[in-house]
């Protein structure tokens, strides 16, 4: 754990650093830009970035995710992406701002979420495929993995923001 870490919702003037940030933890821009669309087309539902003094070191974003079913649509979210810094990679950082971010999404109400991720990784987190294995979608395997806190729906459409489209 890096000591001095704080995690707070990004702001308007983080907006470049967290292009920068994302773009060296995934050696490519298409992350970037899909953080910059899910941004412009107001499809975000938490963005959160991580600190260590004035130093941008992680983000995380979750977006608005539809479930489309028999029972009508259900409002959920999708973790995507997560980065961290190439020198802070498994330091804690990544841990710090799911586990900030899970708290904030259930005090807001949120119920679901689901993950497109490295399994081992995300199970950590309590994500499961078993939980996301009724879902109907493009990304339907084993990295597909959902998180419920609360009543949701185990099956359905998911429904990606536009701007997952571009990737």
């Amino acid at each position: 754990m890096i000591r001095g870490l704080v995690i707070r919702e990004a702001k308007p003037d983080d907006h470049d650093g967290i292009a920068a940030l994302v773009e060296a933890a995934f050696g490519q821009p298409d992350e970037a830009r899909l953080v910059e669309r899910l941004r412009k087309d107001g499809d975000l539902v938490l963005d959160l970035v991580a600190t260590n003094e004035t130093e941008l070191v992680g983000h995380v974003a979750f977006s608005r995710l539809r479930i489309e079913g028999e029972d009508g649509r259900f409002d959920a979210v999708a973790l995507a992406p997560m980065a961290v810094m190439p020198d802070r990679q498994r330091s804690g950082v990544g841990i710090s701002l799911i586990e900030n971010a899970h708290h904030m999404l259930q005090e807001h109400g949120e119920a679901l979420s689901v993950v497109l991720g490295e399994p081992a990784y995300y199970g950590r987190f309590s994500y499961t495929h078993d939980r996301a294995g009724g879902f109907e979608s493009d990304y339907q395997g084993e990295a597909l993995q959902a998180l419920a806190w609360g009543t949701a729906p185990r099956s359905g459409r998911l429904i990606y923001p536009t701007a997952f489209s571009g990737l």
